[in-house]
């Protein structure tokens, strides 16, 4: 934990799990191990595990009273209340993310990117390379020279938001940001983290930062909410995320040519193959 126990906490790391009981432990760890000068808080959601995940969250937190606060669930909310719960406990200036299945390989990780935004005020999320393994922690994908990177506003429109996965991500802990949770179509989402990348910005005019270097693990396996499903139905929810973004976020006019543009290169056979006509229809009708 932090050298410097100063009474206010800076950072809340916020983590989500279910049945998680193969992985949670090498992520708390990745939490416990991080090396700051200031004080920070984790904050892990446990969504009503059938398996062991629980009482492996209690141990630690036993252990570690001071440090770990679970926010338990009496039934399965399912990710996106369970993400909204841990945000509502968050105490710190700003929301370090990572789910129970994913871990941090660098203990200055927080130090990092916390340094980063304390600096850079036009910026409002701070994220880093990431390793992709498989369940047998083989390494599937790892960017030989990573590089800085930013995005705005419409870059993350159009889907660009490379090395930005959850386990990454450092935001500003802002009432506007978190406003998203009172809006209906959040609930709707699939791929929740992009739209809640895209809010972050929309709602506060900043843009997001990738730091150039590889400080965690995100972990493809069987178990995973969106990394291992079936490529069709995965391309399904993509076009239901695509269509709420689009008729839930503003844009300007030549924007909304270059995601007309986007949906017809990315979604639009993938809609008529499948007989989705009316699907297809009204997106276009929507970005004319």
């Amino acid at each position: 934990m932090s050298k410097v126990q100063q009474d206010e906490i800076l950072v809340s790391v916020c983590c989500i799990t279910y049945n998680h009981q193969k992985y949670i432990a090498q992520a708390l760890e990745g939490f416990l191990m991080q090396d700051t000068d200031f004080r920070y808080e984790i904050i892990i959601g446990e969504d009503h595990s059938t398996d062991e995940t629980r009482a492996i969250i209690q141990k630690y937190a036993s252990k570690y009273i001071d440090a770990i606060k679970v926010v338990s669930h009496s039934r399965n909310v399912g990710a996106i209340k369970n993400q909204l719960s841990v945000f509502e406990a968050a105490k710190g200036k700003y929301i370090a993310m990572c789910d129970g299945d994913d871990f941090w390989t660098d203990p200055l990780k927080l130090q990092k990117q916390v340094d980063f935004l304390e600096s850079h005020p036009d910026y409002v999320i701070c994220c880093h390379h990431t390793e992709v393994i498989n369940d047998r922690d083989e390494t599937i994908y790892l960017k030989e020279k990573p590089e800085a990177l930013e995005f705005n506003y419409g870059d993350v429109l159009l889907g660009k938001r490379e090395e930005t996965r959850i386990c990454s991500l450092m935001m500003r802990n802002l009432d506007e940001v978190k406003e998203i949770g009172k809006q209906g179509w959040y609930f709707k989402t699939h791929g929740s983290d992009t739209l809640l990348k895209l809010y972050a910005m929309a709602s506060t005019g900043k843009k997001m930062y990738v730091l150039p270097q590889v400080m965690a693990c995100y972990r493809l396996h069987t178990g995973g909410v969106w990394s291992m499903i079936d490529s069709r139905v995965r391309k399904k929810r993509m076009v239901s995320d695509f269509n709420l973004m689009v008729e839930n976020f503003n844009y300007s006019a030549s924007l909304k040519r270059e995601l007309l543009k986007f949906y017809l290169r990315q979604y639009f056979l993938f809609d008529i193959r499948n007989l989705r006509l009316n699907g297809a229809l009204t997106t276009i009708m929507n970005l004319l």
